[in-house]
């Protein structure tokens, strides 16, 4: 298994949010961005009842909070930030394998959908809508 590291996967996620285009990333509020090895075990539990991107049993990210869809004229006033997770561990264990060069790119590609998936949850989109949309 292909692993990259710590700098490499955060600077994955990093050009997946750059490629997003403007007018998405403009419209991100009291949102933020994580990087985590592996989910923790309350994340876990929580993916039922959460928005996340999941091959098999693996979680490769997560959103948590409030998408814009389900917000009233209240929200805003105090609320913790929505946090979207991106887990390194989950990709390379599911798209790190083959050859070096093929695997590293291999997972980048799913780091992009992973992060676009999750996104789309913050803007109201359900797995189905996503999946469609090829996310």
């Amino acid at each position: 298994m292909y692993e990259l590291t710590q700098e490499e996967f955060e600077d994955a996620v990093e050009a997946a949010l750059d490629a997003i285009p403007d007018e998405f990333i403009d419209e991100l509020e009291n949102v933020v961005f994580t990087v985590a090895d592996e989910p923790s075990p309350e994340q876990l539990d929580a993916v039922d009842d959460a928005h996340a991107e999941v091959m098999g049993s693996e979680v490769l990210g997560l959103y948590e909070g409030t998408p814009i869809t389900q917000r009233d004229s209240f929200y805003g006033s105090g609320e913790l930030p929505d946090v979207i997770s991106i887990f390194k561990g989950p990709h390379e264990r599911c798209f790190g394998l083959g050859e070096p060069d093929e695997a590293a790119l291999s997972i980048r590609e799913q780091v992009r959908r992973t992060v676009v998936h999750e996104i789309g949850h913050y803007f109201g989109n359900d797995d189905a809508t996503l999946r469609a949309l090829g996310y």
